[in-house]
Formats: structure tokens, C-alpha cells, sequence
């Protein structure tokens, strides 16, 4: 297995008005993070948040290229980011104990924090179809270029680890600072990870390992 040291290329925030960020997602132009009662848009290029929907954003969010998904308590929300509207909603596979969220293969990738799963479901019903198992609590999840990567947090240690789908291996670990925690996961597509801070109210974006 690879092990390096995360290298953090950017810090965004803390953000007025929002004291927590939980899941992140990227839909090629700005960074949505949940942050409670709220998705803000963020524009990584300048650092402000310029847009937010109020809506109920408790842990994981996600982006399949038109509509944001968002985990709120034991459901998973469908949401138009050009209206605000929530378009339909499905039950989340961990009842509550839900975290990272991701969009893949036409489905949705959803961690289970202390369970220390990842389910892959159906985004039409919510119908578990496929279950992999971590060594780790699970934050967030995004898939890139054919990997599968996952956050975790336990105890005061936090790191983004690449994970072999079909063997459940441990392939790669980039290990965060002392101190520093990833509440939620997203690939730019390229280069970098943008990791959700949880209560520290911070975005880092850190570089994806090649």
C-alpha cells in the first residue's frame, strides 16, 4: 500500500453565517457544500460563496451533471440548483447514519459513517445494490478516473484513502495533518480533492496523488 502526506494546496473559509461544512461536491464550475440548513455554491477561483439554496444539508452532497443530491437525516433529497426545488426524495441505506454521498455509473455512492460501509443504491429508489466494506468510519466518497476514494474520521486521525472496488483493498492512504479533518469528499476531476472541514467551517483543497 502507498502512504503519503496530504499536500494542501488551498484553504477556503471559515464562511459567514454557516459554522460547519459537511458534504462537498463539484459540478465543474463552483464547490456546493452542505452546511446544515443550507447548499452554498462556492466559486474556488476567488473563495466567496456566491450562491446558496435553503434546504436541509445534513451530511453528504452530490452531482450527476444536472441535479444536486443531498443527504438530510435518513433521506437522500433530489434538488434542482437552478430553482432551489427538491424534486423528489429516497430513503438513505444507513436510516440516519449517513455521510458521504457520490455520483458513478448512473448511481449513488453513500457512506455509512460507523457502520464503515459504502453502498452503492439505485437513485430511483434508494435499493441497495451492492455493499463495500471499510476498515475505517467513512466520511466522504467520490469516484475519479475509474478509482474509488473515500474519507475517513475516527478518533483525532483522518485520511483519503484509494480502495480496490471489487477486493475491498486498501491501494493508497494520503494521511491529513494532525488536528486536520475531512467531513466530506470531491474530486475536481483532475488533480485535486476538495475535503470538507467539518466544524472547523474550512474547505482545503489538496492534491490528488498520481
Amino acid at each position: 500500500m502507498k502512504q503519503s502526506k496530504a499536500e494542501i494546496l488551498r484553504e477556503y473559509g471559515p464562511f459567514a453565517a454557516t459554522s460547519r461544512v459537511n458534504g462537498v461536491t463539484y459540478d465543474g464550475e463552483h464547490v456546493w457544500f452542505a452546511s446544515g440548513d443550507k447548499l452554498n455554491a462556492l466559486d474556488p477561483t476567488t473563495g466567496e460563496v456566491v450562491e446558496a439554496i435553503d434546504v436541509a444539508s445534513h451530511a453528504g452532497t452530490a452531482f450527476d451533471g444536472r441535479y444536486l443530491f443531498q443527504i438530510a437525516e435518513d433521506r437522500i433529497q433530489k434538488i434542482d440548483p437552478k430553482t432551489g426545488e427538491v424534486i423528489s426524495m429516497i430513503p438513505a441505506p444507513g436510516n440516519g447514519g449517513d455521510s458521504g454521498l457520490a455520483w458513478a455509473e448512473g448511481t449513488l455512492w453513500v457512506g455509512q459513517y460507523q457502520g464503515r460501509k459504502i453502498h452503492q443504491i439505485d437513485p430511483e429508489t434508494g435499493t441497495i445494490l451492492r455493499t463495500i466494506e471499510s476498515s475505517r468510519f467513512v466520511t466522504g466518497v467520490t469516484w475519479v478516473d475509474g478509482e474509488l476514494w473515500h474519507a475517513t474520521w475516527e478518533g483525532e486521525e483522518s485520511d483519503v484513502r484509494r480502495v480496490d472496488p471489487v477486493t475491498e483493498k486498501v491501494l493508497e492512504r494520503v494521511n491529513m495533518p494532525a488536528g486536520v479533518f475531512v467531513s466530506g469528499l470531491e474530486s475536481d476531476g483532475g488533480d485535486q480533492f476538495f475535503c470538507g472541514g467539518g466544524s472547523s467551517g474550512k474547505i482545503r483543497a489538496i492534491r490528488r496523488p498520481r
